[in-house]
């Protein structure tokens, strides 16, 4: 920390110092961009990815999670003011020699190619202003390169004032590292025969060092016997062996192994760790699991060129690259298999929705589809594969995916037909050329890479050509996969899932094996990122949670005993027992960051776990039993026959890059009803309803002075067992570092009612106006009337729910109710996701609360006046009255 951050950092926990603020030392500008007139504005030009401006920010606190802040001028004009990625704003974090860090991982920022890591920038019709990010300082960075890019604005932008807010440090744990002196990185390939691979990465050093750290290698035959050294491109040292090294001068250098297997080699080892002889541990680090790659002649680009190939010509093609004769793509076609072939990705949507029924033949004796909970469609005799009668992105995936396919073969006379359709496939998409350019995307990508693969699984005069296509589709998978692009997300998983398939499908084919090392590995990687020991989730939304451990465990049943699926199963183990107990008496899931689902979570729940009923997953009949705080979410629990189920439960996990701002957010149910739930959904089209779904206005949650929540984390901080109620408190730094912000609960013990309380405290602000307003939203068939500025009573199938405000420090706002506002694209409101794409018009009650530097309020919800009685004794009592009093609670 500089002497700066020391003068202005806050002193104890009053959090009243001043936050740090950082503006830019410097400027460039590239492809059209330039000053906007002033000194503080800068022009952005509509000349997609080259348009940019380089701001260069100094000083940063390593570990600390930040704000960058600025406004954003569009014209009045702009034709993308409803896209959701108009302005690209890149991140390149450096480390303090300034040399670039390219981090696998960046909390609050998604990885990307052009620019090491990006945050999304919507069109002016969506955008809240001012404009602002949160991101977590990585440990090794002290400064930073923000690049705003035009991306598909069609008019100038101008941005304005950009900043960046310096604050705390995280709370939580730091992301995976792989230091070198503590955890050497071992890497095993398999090769396929005289054909190189390229390994790309970054060593860093705290403190520069030209032998930061070392790579050794190792070449083995098929039988695993080591090939002697010298190898091609390394040194030998005696007692070693083969080795590279790895420098770190400047701080952060990227390095290219490029191998070339000595004749006979199968497979390759690398070790990468410390030089033995090293006088102390230097600290030198992986920044990010190496990007693996063929060599340049058997990339995609490079076998395809600027060619239309289909599939039978891509392998001629390749065969010819190996120099072996075309006789030999014979010997690529497998065998029938008697087994069948392993699928993984249709095993996890099994689970997920049961007996895959998405293709049948109908009486006339075409194939009726039904794809992505939209009514059926027939498959004409001529179908193209542009087809798109709903207008929807979720069907167009679904259907290029191919994945019903498989359904469709396990009918009387259906494998022949899919197998027909599949060769139809495969020539109306030659690489380069798609009839949809959906089907390039690798949820479309991956489960079809399997249903081809399967389909081998039997006789037909197709069976050459979906060979060829299973060795295309496995190329680019290839390429995805090693990029780890995508290792840090559920999309990642089933394309190495595909890879796996794929290899295995194929086995005589040259590249095989190297595919099954690949995926192998990625798979280990993409689990660990994802999965903790504990059965810990990285994602919030319990969705893609369930996913998750469906593949996971259909995974590790492909993998048995090979590595890493006993490690797979032992987290999907770990993490079933705490989700399951989520599920309520109806067989649903609080909905964070997921909405209504048209699958039965119950079933779902059922068949991950292979227990015969879901009353055995939940807590038992009376019990009130705290979540584990470690996985995210917190939940309560009452049963009686007297009242009805009841059920509160509150997310208090870290917000995602591109996830649902539902940070806090909570559901709450009582008498066998839900009374509160979540409005934000999965799967709907992209728009303003897709952005209203993602933003906090589809939450549960309160915004401070009208500003919408950033990426960051809330931590549950303490629970108070009082006179038959429960007092669970948490703080987060969803909304800056400008707030300190804490959320309270109390719960009465039969679930009769709560209050939720928030308090923000305006750091550096103390005498500074501080305003918020909380949300909670209604199931649509609720009726809900205000009966004054602080009381408000919901009505629904003959139960009725009392709300009631509370101020703690500072004064009431008011209350109102809005259903279906969509008057202005940036400010729907009123909206819950019905699970299949859509939404319903709900009620949304919306309460304010203002104050000076400080402000704590919130609402008592009751569903009768004895439970309210309780609650507003509770709140008057001397220990939570302290509890709520404005002072920033202490960072764990």
């Amino acid at each position: 920390m500089d002497r700066r951050d020391e003068e202005r950092e806050p002193q104890g926990d009053d959090g009243q110092g001043a936050v740090p603020v950082r503006v830019p030392v410097a400027v460039r500008y590239a492809g059209g961009a330039g000053q906007g007139g002033h000194p503080g504005l800068h022009l952005i030009t509509p000349n997609h990815r080259f348009a940019r401006a380089v701001l260069d920010f100094e000083d940063l606190r390593p570990g600390a999670w930040c704000c960058l802040r600025f406004d954003l001028a569009s014209d009045e004009d702009e034709a993308a003011s409803l896209v959701a990625d108009a302005v690209a704003i890149g991140f390149d974090f450096l480390a303090g020699d300034g040399s670039s860090l390219d981090l696998d991982h960046v909390p609050g920022l998604v990885r990307s190619l052009l620019d090491p890591h990006v945050a999304w920038i919507p069109g002016p019709d969506l955008t809240d202003r001012p404009v602002r990010i949160g991101f977590r300082m990585p440990e090794q960075a002290r400064a930073l390169a923000l690049t705003v890019r035009s991306w598909r604005n069609t008019a100038p932008v101008i941005l304005s004032d950009p900043a960046i807010l310096v604050g705390r440090p995280d709370p939580g744990p730091p992301p995976r590292r792989w230091i070198l002196d503590e955890s050497p990185v071992t890497l095993r390939f398999a090769l396929p025969d005289a054909v190189g691979l390229v390994l790309r990465g970054q060593i860093y050093a705290p403190e520069p060092d030209e032998h930061a750290a070392r790579v050794k290698l190792v070449y083995r035959d098929h039988a695993g016997a080591q090939i002697a050294p010298p190898y091609p491109g390394t040194v030998s040292v005696p007692g070693l062996g083969a080795v590279v090294n790895l420098s770190a001068v400047p701080q952060a250098r990227r390095f290219t192994l490029a191998l070339r297997p000595p004749s006979g080699a199968a497979f390759v080892d690398l070790d990468f760790g410390p030089w033995e002889d090293a006088p102390r541990p230097n600290g030198a680090e992986l920044l990010a699991e190496p990007e693996i790659a063929l060599e340049d002649d058997f990339r995609l680009e490079s076998l395809c060129s600027d060619d239309i190939l289909d599939a039978p010509a891509f392998l001629a093609r390749l065969a010819e690259r190996l120099g072996l004769p075309g006789a030999a793509i014979a010997d690529w076609v497998p065998p029938v298999a008697s087994g069948g072939v392993i699928a993984p990705l249709a095993g996890a949507r099994a689970l997920r929705a049961g007996t895959d029924r998405g293709a049948r033949i109908d009486p006339t004796g075409g194939v009726a589809l039904e794809l992505a909970g939209l009514p059926v469609w027939t498959l004409s005799e001529g179908q193209n594969w542009r087809e798109d009668p709903f207008r929807s992105v979720a069907w167009r995936l679904a259907y290029q995916s191919l994945s019903w396919l498989l359904p469709l073969a396990a009918l009387p006379q259906g494998r022949e037909r899919a197998g027909a359709l599949a060769a139809s496939w495969s020539a109306a998409n030659p690489w380069g050329q798609p009839s949809d350019p959906l089907s390039l995307h690798p949820a479309a990508l991956a489960p079809r890479a399997e249903v081809l693969a399967n389909l081998l699984d039997g006789e037909g005069a197709e069976r050459a050509v979906i060979t060829a296509e299973v060795a295309r589709h496995g190329f680019a998978l290839a390429e995805i996969v090693g990029q780890n692009t995508l290792a840090r997300s559920l999309t990642g998983i089933q394309a190495s899932a595909a890879l796996l398939v794929l290899a295995r499908a194929l086995p005589s084919f040259p590249f095989a094996s190297f595919w099954e090392t690949l995926a192998r590995r990625s798979l280990e990687q993409g689990f660990e990122a994802m999965l903790g020991r504990d059965g810990a989730f990285a994602d919030p939304a319990l969705q893609t949670r369930l996913d998750l451990l469906g593949h996971g465990r259909t995974v590790a049943e492909a993998l048995g005993d090979d590595s890493p699926g006993p490690m797979i199963a032992a987290r999907v183990t770990a993490a079933l027992p705490g989700l399951a107990r989520l599920v309520d008496p109806g067989g649903r899931l609080p909905s964070f960051g997921d909405g209504a689902s048209p699958h039965d979570l119950g079933g779902w729940v059922t068949r991950l776990t292979r227990r015969p009923d879901v009353g055995a997953l939940v807590v038992a009949c009376g019990e009130v039993v705290p979540e584990p705080e470690a996985s995210g979410i917190s939940t309560l629990r009452y049963d009686a026959p007297e009242r009805g189920w009841a059920q509160f439960a509150c997310l208090h996990s870290g917000q995602s890059a591109l996830g649902h701002r539902d940070g806090t957010s909570f559901t709450f149910a009582t008498g066998g009803l839900r009374w509160i739930v979540d409005g934000g959904g999965e799967g709907t089209e992209t728009g303003a309803m897709r952005h209203y779904l993602l933003s906090s206005r589809a939450h549960n949650v309160a915004r401070p002075d009208g500003r919408e929540p950033v990426a960051g984390r809330a931590w549950f901080t303490t629970r108070v067992d009082l006179d038959g109620a429960q007092l669970l408190a948490f703080a987060s730094n969803l909304h800056g570092p400008e707030y300190a912000h804490a959320r309270l609960f109390l719960v009465l013990d039969d679930l009769a009612g709560l209050a939720v309380l928030d308090r923000f405290v305006r750091r550096g602000a103390a005498g500074r106006s501080i305003s918020f307003e909380g949300l909670l939203h209604l199931p649509p068939d609720t009726l809900v009337a205000l009966s004054g500025p602080h009381r408000a009573l919901a009505r629904q199938a003959g139960g009725r729910l009392d709300l009631r405000a509370w101020t703690v420090t500072g004064q009431g706002g008011g209350m109102d109710v809005v259903i279906g506002r969509s008057d202005r694209p940036g400010r729907m409101q009123g909206f819950v996701a019905t699970g299949s794409g859509g939404w319903k018009a709900a009620p949304v009650l919306r309460y304010a609360f203002t104050g000076r530097g400080s402000v704590c309020g919130g609402l008592i919800v009751a569903a009768d006046a004895e439970a309210e009685r309780r609650l507003v004794h509770l709140l008057g009592t001397e220990r939570v009255r302290h509890l709520s009093e404005p002072i920033e609670p202490t960072v764990p």
